[in-house]
């Protein structure tokens, strides 16, 4: 199905609309997805909510503790290393 393609669906009795499979599994809005509604001057614009607070570095800075003396370089890289090799033992990569 094109982005194009007209479809059409019906307002029920409750004002629930059921969105056409096509778009829901394109946009991954499987059942229980929240959605945004917005009311805009073309019509009306639907979008997933996020689940998280869009956040910025400084807000979440600082707010894992860790004690102990820091990591080099050398032990993060072999640490990632490490658990990479023992995902993709595991079969999950």
């Amino acid at each position: 199905m094109s982005g194009r393609e007209k479809l059409t669906t019906v307002v029920s009795t409750k004002g629930q609309v059921i969105l056409p499979k096509a778009i829901r599994e394109r946009r991954h809005w499987q059942a229980g997805t929240e959605l945004l509604v917005e009311e805009t001057k073309d019509g009306v614009l639907l979008k997933a909510k996020r689940l998280f607070a869009p956040t910025r570095p400084e807000d979440v800075f600082g707010m894992l503790r860790y004690k102990g003396r820091p990591k080099t370089l050398k032990e993060m890289d072999d640490a990632i290393t490490a658990e990479v090799k023992r995902r993709h033992a595991r079969g999950r990569y």
